[in-house]
Formats: C-alpha cells, sequence, structure tokens
C-alpha cells in the first residue's frame, strides 16, 4: 500500500539512525517498527506481580536481646 506518511523531526531522526545502524531500506524499517509498535500496543495489560511480606522472626529461644548469643547460637561457637 502507498500512502504519505508526516513523521515528527525526532521519530525521523530515530529512522535515519536505524537506517544508518541497520543498512536496512526506509520501508523496511518503518513497516518493522511500526508491526512491533501495534504488537506491543494490542498486548494485554499483565496483572502485576504481588509479593506478600511476611514476618520470619527469630526461632524459639533467640533473641535480638544479646547479639553475642544470637551468632553463636547461628554460626555456632567458632565464629570468633
Amino acid at each position: 500500500m502507498r500512502t504519505t506518511l508526516s513523521l515528527d523531526e525526532d521519530v525521523a531522526n530515530l529512522l535515519r539512525r536505524e537506517i544508518r545502524r541497520s543498512g536496512m531500506p526506509f520501508k523496511q524499517v518503518v513497516n518493522r517498527f511500526l508491526r512491533l509498535g501495534l504488537i506491543a500496543a494490542k498486548q494485554e495489560n499483565r496483572k502485576p506481580f504481588v509479593i506478600t511480606p511476611r514476618a520470619l522472626g527469630l526461632p524459639p529461644g533467640l533473641s535480638y536481646d544479646n547479639i553475642e548469643d544470637l551468632i553463636e547460637a547461628v554460626e555456632g561457637a567458632t565464629h570468633k
């Protein structure tokens, strides 16, 4: 299909840069990026990935009150 297309200057510059980079003809570059944009616009918005935090806490018998005992319980008696 033949048509006339008016491009914004920034879009024209990006196309020129891609033509130089790829060595592809103008028509192929325009069709490629129009296709990519239309496919991306057609895709449904995915449900956001949600992480539900949960408290891990300390094992029974351990406390943050005595860090030395906590380190020893986790790393062993030879932690020094």
